[in-house]
């Protein structure tokens, strides 16, 4: 009897053996395990889990910890300790290929004075003897004593035969170009552009251009050569992927911009994803419109971007009534109303997705209009206004009767809430910056920077998004706080509604099964995160296809 016993131990014992080696072999191998997290997954139901596994790139289960544990195996594995964990962050709105390369230029983006800005210059210029045509950008006469646009005295003096200056401010809508530059694009005193200012004073230029005046210097600068490219985008990826940014959405190239990042990416000498926009000109729409959007594992070409109006700060932005603070003047289109109209003709018949940069009220209602004249009721064409800075209370309606989707970029708010009201006025800041009104319209809206414009974290744009404050918590209660978003709404704005606005949602923007594995960890948790802690949260890891990237 005890020898039988024994026998159905040693059975029994051999068959739980056997159980153990069955079900490690029965486990199904993944590329990366990442456990123990708090995982958004930003689904339709904003749920969370512990743990998901990641094959050939893409998420492929999702779950508890035991049960994604159990049923997979992974020779990468990453423990989050219970840190959050979100979606690659995708910014909605930026422009790519510019920061890359001004992180080779003059930084001017908190000066002061003037004075500040010229020193900056000559210092670069000393450090850079060889450079022909110095670039910078970043100044703004709003943080200037008397908020008065500077001149190009002091540039002549210090560079006149030696380097041809081209030094943009902050928001690319006006720049300051030194005498050499202005006689190589052969520009003269009162002379006239549509769209643009260049600015004269007692028969002399000033050396001040604004909007399309701009481009007249710009056009004369010599083409980057595939390094410059190379040099460029691979510092603007490290600094994006330190930031959780795994999507950039780039507002209008050119096709040869376009070409250059399809090679880095082929040649795996650049793995950010990109969702581009071609600007608005003809060389660009006879080599894609007749073949149609032009897609890749990390690139989509399918936008036309175009511009409505220039810059609210330095009051190129086109106004129903004249400035507060400039008697007489409201701004101005950049081109004729027709262009814009014959230009959604063209496109609406296309797969091509129409973004038009307004900011201006009067630029807004031009678009708005132009739109409802060719969408004609709820689509899926997802044409967008980049930025719809100031909306007329009449117009808000605009957006929702034909499916238009406002882009926007909560830190202009922030930045520009100092002088704003003193620009527009009290009752027209009402429909400034209305980011609660415009979600309304559509029930998703993307988020963006507009970098580098503005800085590329996407912590700022969630602060400013939510607590529609600056870094020292003014103003107290929050910048017109009544249109703020929740964290929620936020988090969307950076991830699943960017990824709808750049037609990716299937692909990109959410944790859920069949998607990238684009995925960030974060060292505190932005849904419960006091808010003074929100603008130094860190990233600990960022992962695109699966693979660390930072």
């Amino acid at each position: 009897m005890y020898l039988i016993f024994r026998s159905r131990k040693l059975v029994l014992a051999i068959l739980g053996f056997s159980f153990v080696l069955c079900s490690c072999h029965s486990k199904q191998a993944a590329d990366l395990i990442l456990h123990h997290g708090r995982v958004y997954t930003v689904d339709s139901a904003f749920g969370t889990v512990e743990a998901f596994a990641v094959k050939d790139g893409k998420i492929v289960a999702t779950g508890k910890n035991e049960d994604i544990l159990n049923a997979w195996t992974a020779d990468s594995m990453v423990d989050a300790k219970g840190k959050s964990v979100y979606p690659g962050f995708i910014d909605a709105h930026a422009h790519f290929v510019g920061y890359g390369r001004s992180l080779f230029e003059v930084n001017l983006y908190d000066c002061n004075n003037w004075d500040e800005v010229v020193g900056r210059v000559k210092k670069f210029a000393d450090e850079h003897k060889d450079l022909y045509w110095i670039r910078g950008r970043g100044w703004d006469q709003n943080k200037f004593p008397g908020k008065q646009y500077p001149n190009n005295n002091e540039l002549n003096k210090l560079f006149h035969g030696k380097h041809v200056v081209l030094l943009e401010r902050v928001d690319g809508h006006a720049a300051i170009a030194s005498e050499d530059a202005l006689n190589l694009a052969d520009i003269h005193p009162s002379q006239k552009i549509e769209g643009g200012e260049i600015e004269t004073k007692n028969g002399k230029l000033t050396g001040l251009l604004i909007d399309n005046a701009v481009d007249l210097v710009s056009r004369k600068v010599p083409n980057p050569t595939k390094a410059d490219y190379e040099k460029w985008l691979g510092a603007a990826q490290k600094n994006c992927f330190a930031q959780g940014l795994t999507t950039i959405t780039d507002c209008g190239l050119m096709y040869y911009d376009i070409a250059m990042i399809d090679t880095l990416q082929r040649e795996d000498k650049l793995q950010m994803r990109m969702y581009v926009m071609l600007s608005d000109d003809t060389a660009n729409f006879s080599r894609y419109l007749a073949k149609g959007p032009y897609k890749t594992d990390k690139l989509f070409v399918k936008g036309v971007k175009a511009y409505a109006d220039g810059a609210l700060g330095s009051r190129g932005a086109c106004l129903l009534a004249p400035y507060d603070d400039q008697m007489g003047w409201q701004g101005f289109l950049l081109n004729k109303p027709a262009h814009y109209d014959s230009l959604a003709k063209m496109l609406v018949n296309t797969d091509f997705q129409l973004c038009t940069h307004a900011i201006g009220d009067s630029g807004n209602r031009m678009i708005l209009q132009v739109y409802n004249k060719y969408l004609q009721g709820r689509n899926d064409k997802r044409w967008r206004i980049e930025h719809a800075q100031v909306v007329n209370e009449k117009d808000f309606d605009l957006f929702g009767k034909t499916s238009v989707i406002p882009s926007v970029q909560p830190t202009h708010a922030t930045s520009d809430m100092y002088w704003a009201k003193d620009r527009i006025g009290e009752e027209r800041l009402k429909g400034g910056y209305a980011y609660k009104q415009l979600l309304q319209q559509n029930g998703w809206m993307p988020l963006g920077t507009d970098f580098p414009v503005e800085d590329i974290s996407p912590f700022k744009t969630f602060y400013a998004a939510v607590v529609r404050k600056d870094a020292k918590d003014f103003p107290a209660g929050g910048f017109q706080i009544e249109n703020n978003l929740t964290r929620e709404q936020a988090i969307r704005g950076m991830t699943t509604w960017a990824a709808k606005a750049d037609f990716l949602e299937k692909e990109l923007g959410s944790i859920e099964l069949g998607k990238k594995a684009d995925f960030v960890i974060l060292d505190k948790d932005l849904m419960v995160a006091q808010e003074g802690e929100l603008l130094g949260v860190k990233v600990e890891g960022t992962y695109s296809g699966g693979k660390k990237v930072y």
